[in-house]
């Protein structure tokens, strides 16, 4: 499956700290119970890896991606540990080669112009705009889409359910990434049903206004 076709499952990506490799599998599953089948989990913490191990054969129906990949040995790691796409917060040579090096999809981030034609330059088309609300947002992914017309970006960085929709709306955005998904307190207390009411909620409310492209 294509990255493109990865995110456009939902259109909403699940951005997943773990504080422990126990929590994972269940996590996972709460989101598959809210009609979530995509996730990435960060390697912001030293659970990340194996639990995209853990989530990779256990919970097979989700298509768990790595996030906040930073060097080549992490890319390898991750793909190793089954992650089915890498994910950036920006984008290195050394990055790129280890992207070309594996078959497994790379979304790497940008933020400025000159990043995004260098991205492109590299051979990526699909990119990660992080942080968003941080940047522009909205705003400048609506000027990117006429300036790079071939580009297609899933933002992340201060999205939430409530501006969610406004983001998809845009044509050149393809799916959006929060944490607002999978709340730090309901992952610490084990609240898999507020986990799989929140993901059922933000499905419902973002998607049915979303003309799908």
């Amino acid at each position: 499956m294509s990255l493109e076709a990865i995110l456009r499952t939902n259109r909403v990506v699940p951005v997943v700290v773990l504080p422990s490799v126990e929590k994972a599998v269940p996590l996972a599953r709460a989101l598959i119970k809210g009609g979530v089948q995509t996730m990435e989990i960060t390697l912001r913490t030293t659970a990340g890896l194996a639990a995209i191990e853990a989530v990779a054969k256990e919970v097979p129906e989700i298509t768990v991606g790595a996030g906040t990949v930073t060097t080549p040995q992490q890319y390898a790691s991750a793909v190793s540990a089954g992650a089915k796409f890498i994910v950036s917060p920006g984008l290195t040579p050394a990055l790129a080669e280890a992207a070309r090096a594996h078959s497994v999809a790379f979304l790497p981030g940008v933020i400025t112009p000159s990043e995004v034609i260098m991205a492109m330059q590299e051979g990526f088309n699909l990119l990660k705009f992080f942080p968003a609300s941080l940047f522009g947002g909205h705003g400048v992914l609506k000027q990117y889409a006429s300036v790079f017309p071939q580009v297609k970006f899933c933002p992340t960085g201060g999205i939430d359910q409530q501006n969610a929709s406004a983001y998809l709306a845009l044509p050149n955005v393809v799916a959006v990434g929060g944490s607002w998904l999978t709340p730090k307190d309901a992952i610490e207390d084990e609240d898999w049903k507020q986990i799989r009411t929140i993901a059922q909620n933000s499905l419902g409310s973002i998607l049915t206004p979303i003309a799908w492209g």
